[in-house]
């Protein structure tokens, strides 16, 4: 009787390029060399009839047949780590790799005390941390999970919130007292703001305020403006630089210190959500569902990932 799965180690060998983003990186995950693994690709590919990589001289690329194989791949190699654990681990132990992508701001500021614990209790799981404000994309890069910011797109995803995050508006005593502390949001036109520039849209990320009870988003001039690394801004505030619009966990540090104030505390009120996003159609590992339930602790159920 012929063997119905004896690709496995084919298809193993093509979802190790997808997610280390090289032949040559595979070999070194999979202890081969870069020709070894062009052999499986090629002989997966044969075998399903389909191109699964596009191949240049710079990058590889994923077919639409590709993306459709990988989804469906991953999912396979889950179960087969599921039935592992379930014969395996009667301690109970869990064990595999978690990827995951994080924003600079809760990778710095928020992270470190929960996935400590989260390796004390489960010292067999490897995390891979990314840490960026570039939005990955969670299949075609091969992360199980990420955290994005503010209200998330009706992209299919799923989503636990995990924070609704404060924020408050801060300077420097040394700008405060060159420049004047401004008392009401109209003053702080007159004031060197330093916004930031959603690399999203290109456009500077108003500032939320609460004004006698109304919402207020306020988009401060940009003289002076961050790109790229939100807390960019904090560290020029801190600086003497201008005033700035942050998160409390962030500020917190600078204002025990000194380093900052707080402007305009009555117009605080406002909060931007944090929020764990996955694949609903991949079964997560073990290791993953443990991470969210300890990421997202006694955050709301599961949510539709939509505006």
């Amino acid at each position: 009787m012929a063997r119905r799965f004896d690709h496995l180690g084919d298809a193993e060998a093509f979802v190790t390029v997808v997610e280390q983003g090289s032949l040559t990186a595979a070999a070194v995950a999979l202890g081969t060399t870069p020709s070894v693994i062009s052999r499986a690709v090629a002989r997966l590919e044969n075998h399903l009839g389909n191109q699964l990589l596009r191949r240049t001289t710079r990058r590889l690329g994923l077919t639409e047949a590709g993306r459709l194989y990988l989804e469906q791949a991953r999912a396979a190699f889950a179960l087969f780590d599921d039935a592992e654990r379930a014969v395996q681990g009667r301690s109970g132990a869990l064990a595999g790799r978690v990827r995951l992508s994080v924003p600079t701001t809760y990778g710095h500021y928020r992270l470190a005390e929960k996935l400590a614990r989260f390796s004390r209790e489960h010292p067999q799981v490897r995390i891979e941390l990314n840490i960026s404000n570039r939005n990955v994309d969670l299949v075609a890069e091969g992360f199980d999970l990420a955290i994005r910011l503010g209200a998330l797109p009706d992209s299919g995803l799923a989503a636990r919130r995990l924070e609704d995050a404060a924020l408050c508006v801060v300077a420097s005593p040394a700008y405060l007292q060159q420049a004047g502390t401004p008392s009401r949001m109209e003053q702080l036109a007159e004031h060197a703001c330093i916004p930031f520039v959603m690399p999203s849209s290109g456009r500077i990320a108003p500032w939320l305020f609460r004004e006698a009870g109304a919402d207020v988003d306020w988009t401060p001039p940009d003289r002076l403006s961050v790109s790229d690394d939100v807390l960019g801004v904090v560290s020029l505030a801190a600086g003497g630089a201008g005033i700035c619009q942050t998160y409390d966990f962030i500020a917190a540090g600078y204002l025990r210190q000194g380093s900052l104030v707080e402007v305009l505390p009555h117009l605080r009120g406002r909060s931007r959500p944090f929020s764990l996003i996955y694949a609903p159609h991949r079964r997560l590992s073990a290791a993953s569902r443990a991470l969210i339930d300890s990421l997202a602790e006694a955050a709301p159920a599961d949510i539709a990932a939509s505006g």
